[in-house]
């Protein structure tokens, strides 16, 4: 908020005499080019702040527009995220349905050779997506990546993993499924 107003009075064609409140009455005399400067540096001022504040309207909108794209990717991926592995995951699901439709004819050693090389492909598949397989045998029980199923009594040290039930899982660290163990326990002497 300004105190002071500033009025112009004029005093004839060359002078111009500037009054203001906050100095007791006179600010001094302008000549009428010191006045025309004044005023060609008022409407470079406001030129500046049209262009300033028409920078900045588009610099807002261009942020809106990076914020909205990427609000649109992150949905894009979140929707579109398994693309990969449910297109990789296609050839073991017609490897097995092949086997399923040869069964009724196929020998034994012909429906095992396609079961191994089905699973070959899911093992590529895993590879080419960082999941990796935990097999824990003989390491100590770690209840953070094993589920226990059964304690059973044994000469091997107590808390190590006797047998893997099910096999574990994890995603580049992260796991998705504990691996079911028996857990060795010392037995009752």
């Amino acid at each position: 908020m300004r105190e002071s107003s500033h009025e112009a009075t004029s005093d004839g064609p060359a002078e111009t005499q500037l009054k203001g409140a906050g100095d007791n009455g006179a600010l001094g005399v302008a000549s009428g080019e010191e006045l025309q400067a004044v005023r060609e540096a008022l409407a470079a001022a406001e030129e500046s702040a049209r262009t300033q504040r028409d920078l900045y309207l588009r610099a807002a909108a261009e942020l809106d527009n990076v914020r909205k794209r990427a609000q649109r990717d992150i949905e894009s991926a979140h929707r579109y995220a398994i693309e990969g592995l449910a297109a990789e995951l296609l050839a073991v699901r017609d490897g097995l349905a092949l086997g399923v439709s040869n069964g009724a004819t196929a020998d034994a050693r012909t429906l095992l050779e396609g079961q191994e090389a089905t699973l070959k492909l899911l093992d590529r598949t895993f590879d080419k997506f960082s999941v990796k397989q935990l097999d824990p045998a003989g390491q100590r029980f770690d209840p953070s990546l094993h589920e226990a199923v059964l304690m059973q009594e044994s000469n091997a040290t107590p808390n190590t993993v006797l047998q893997v039930v099910q096999p574990g899982y994890e995603l580049k660290g992260r796991l998705l499924r504990p691996a079911r163990v028996i857990v060795a326990k010392a037995a009752d002497g």
